[in-house]
């Protein structure tokens, strides 16, 4: 039960943080969600891996690191913190903050960006926090967390830079559930990054065969 509660508590202040950067429009949002990320990494990492995104889960059990009891318990652990962070954020705000592509970008081009961008931040946290080679090292969290960073900055204004399932699922349902329209892009933020998480596992596979 332990590593489920910490798998929601790290999801509900990822999506927290990049609730409150998204309404009030800092321009600096992708540190602060970066470095939420990069401190709940630390907070989590040794209890349940620090998941904190379906996309990793489904990865790091095609990698062979979680049991296939713990793959459902995780993922709606995930979702159930980022539905508690998005409602939080309209609580004291009284605004939601869906996701979503930019201004005239198609639904192709943000498919490939979350796809490019969500492939590269499991690739890092396979290498980084489940490689025999590097087992052990101080730096896993901040290599998870500058990885969002750089990619919410790269990206953020063509697909929204989500790279993560649950931070599309709790704040879009939330979204829709206060009034503010249907679920019509989350499917970007459900095949984009499960399908990089596979990827990712097939090519760290790989990369272990030629250790």
């Amino acid at each position: 039960m332990s590593r489920y509660l910490t798998e929601l508590i790290g999801t509900f202040f990822l999506v927290l943080s990049i609730g409150f950067t998204a309404v009030s429009g800092t321009s600096l949002a992708p540190l602060a969600i970066g470095s939420m990320l990069m401190v709940m990494v630390y907070m989590g990492g040794h209890v349940s891996g620090a998941h904190y995104n379906p996309a990793v889960t489904l990865a790091v059990h095609a990698r062979g690191k979680l049991d296939s009891s713990d793959v459902l318990p995780y993922i709606l652990a995930q979702l159930l913190g980022g539905v508690l962070g998005s409602v939080l954020v309209l609580w004291v705000t009284g605004l939601t903050f869906a996701p979503a592509p930019g201004p005239g970008v198609g639904a192709v081009s943000a498919l490939l960006a979350e796809l490019a961008l969500t492939f590269a931040l499991v690739l890092v946290i396979l290498n980084v926090a489940t490689h025999p080679d590097t087992a052990g090292n101080s730096y896993y969290g901040l290599a998870i967390g500058f990885t969002v960073t750089a990619g919410a900055f790269t990206v953020g204004p063509v697909s929204g830079g989500v790279f993560n399932p649950a931070v599309g699922v709790g704040p879009i349902l939330v979204h829709a559930l206060a009034g503010g329209g249907g679920l019509g892009d989350l499917w970007l933020y459900l095949v984009g990054p499960v399908l990089a998480g596979y990827a990712a596992a097939a090519v760290f596979r790989v990369q272990l065969e030629d250790r």
